[in-house]
This record gives C-alpha cells, sequence and structure tokens, in this order.
C-alpha cells in the first residue's frame, strides 16, 4: 500500500493550523483577508498560486514513483520551490520533469531537492518550528508587510521568497537569520526597484494620521493641564 508522507502545515499569517497536506508549509496554502488586502500580488494571482500549491501536492501525493520521497512546495507567482529529499537522481529527474510536464503555468522551477533519506517527523517539526519563529519575527518589525515574504524551511535551511526591493530583502535576510537553528538563508526573491506607488501612499496617510492623532493628544494634555491649573486655583481662591 503506498505510503504517504503527511505533515501539517503551520502558518503564523493564518493564526490557525491547516489541514493535513501531503505537503509542509508553502506561502500558498493559507491566505487570510488580512494578508490579501497587503499582498503585492493581485487577488487572481494569489488564487493562481493557491491552486497551483495545492495541484502540485495533489500530484505528488498520487504518484506511485514518489512514494519513497519527501516533497515540499513553495508557489510565489507561478514560480514554484521545490524542496525535500529522494532516495535516488532517477526519482529526482522524474519528479522534476512530472512537475514541468503537467503543470505548464509555472514560469519558474526551482529545485532544490536532495538525494538523501527521508527527513524524519521531528526534522520536519524543527523545521516548521523555524518557519514559525521568522514569520513572528517579520510581524516585529516595520520594514516591509510580513505577506511580501513567503518563507520555508527544510533541513534547517530558509528559503526566502516574494517581490520586494533589495532593501526589504536584505532585511529580511537579516531578519530570518536570527531565528534560532537557522543553518542558512536563500534568497529566492522577484526584485523591485521601488515600492508600489499606493504603498507609499497608504505609508504617507498612515503618517498624517498618526502626526494628527499625536497632535490631538498633546492638545488633550495641554487642556487637561490648564483645567487642573484653574482646579487647583479655584479650590485655592475657595480656602481663602
Amino acid at each position: 500500500m503506498k505510503k504517504v508522507i503527511i505533515l501539517c502545515a503551520i502558518m503564523i499569517t493564518s493564526s490557525i493550523l491547516s489541514s493535513c497536506t501531503p505537503l509542509v508549509q508553502g506561502a500558498a496554502a493559507v491566505t487570510t483577508v488580512a494578508t490579501m488586502s497587503n499582498d503585492r500580488r493581485t487577488m487572481g494571482e494569489i488564487l493562481d498560486d493557491k491552486t497551483l500549491y495545492m495541484d502540485l501536492g495533489n500530484l505528488v501525493a498520487k504518484d506511485e514513483m514518489l512514494e519513497e520521497a519527501h516533497i515540499n512546495f513553495n508557489v510565489y507567482n507561478q514560480a514554484v520551490l521545490m524542496t525535500g529529499e529522494t532516495p535516488d537522481e532517477n526519482t529526482r529527474d522524474y519528479l522534476e520533469s512530472m512537475v514541468k510536464s503537467k503543470s505548464p503555468k509555472i514560469n519558474q522551477l526551482i529545485n532544490e531537492v536532495e538525494i538523501m533519506p527521508k527527513s524524519s517527523y521531528l526534522d520536519r517539526a524543527k523545521d516548521g518550528v523555524i518557519t514559525v519563529q521568522i514569520e513572528t519575527l517579520f510581524f516585529d518589525q516595520e520594514v516591509f508587510h510580513p505577506s511580501h515574504v513567503s518563507v520555508l524551511t527544510e533541513r534547517g535551511v530558509v528559503y526566502l521568497m516574494g517581490s520586494v526591493t533589495k532593501r526589504e530583502a536584505e532585511h529580511a535576510t537579516n531578519v530570518a537569520s536570527k531565528a534560532k537553528n537557522v543553518k542558512k538563508v536563500v534568497k529566492l526573491f522577484n526584485y523591485l526597484m521601488v515600492r508600489p506607488a499606493k504603498e507609499i501612499e497608504k505609508d504617507n496617510k498612515r503618517k498624517e494620521a498618526a502626526a494628527k492623532r499625536a497632535e490631538l493628544e498633546a492638545k488633550k494634555a495641554e487642556l487637561e493641564a490648564k483645567q487642573n491649573e484653574l482646579n487647583q486655583q479655584l479650590y485655592e481662591l475657595g480656602s481663602d
């Protein structure tokens, strides 16, 4: 009977544990309304990536030639990253040709699959922990939105994908490298010359709103101080 390696993907951006699939991790697997509203892909591109991600998982799960392999996918703008292990080079080559032939929408295939025994469930769990750590760290910085960078970890090697500027890419790499047990960070970004105009406009509006709030808070504090001063004067007059 065919054995399919199943591991649940933990996606910090969704704040939920996704259902078990024949894959692990992968940013296309789960997308929330919050992340979609900040994603640099269009709604259609996000859906295409998610569909391709699921299709690739089903292909691997149903293929008996790959029952001794452990394969992970990540998909961003139809660029596909493959990681994991196959028992020999023939299986690795078969996997690549199968993915290419049955998924014509792929515009780039990055094959990082190693020829070696399958990783243990413990090792995969450790990789999942690293991914969650990095995604959590991404929420604790302001250079880029967490939805702009997708994370996949394999045997302690962290792969980063997304559409970012060089500054954002370097910052994401530095942040990811700070997570515990990271062996190496591999950048697989699509580089932007500048940030999208709509993001800059949104940031400017947010800064303006923050400045107005700060101004109102300052005025409020000033009025409260004057009120306290008047109350004190009234108290002193009443005492006399």
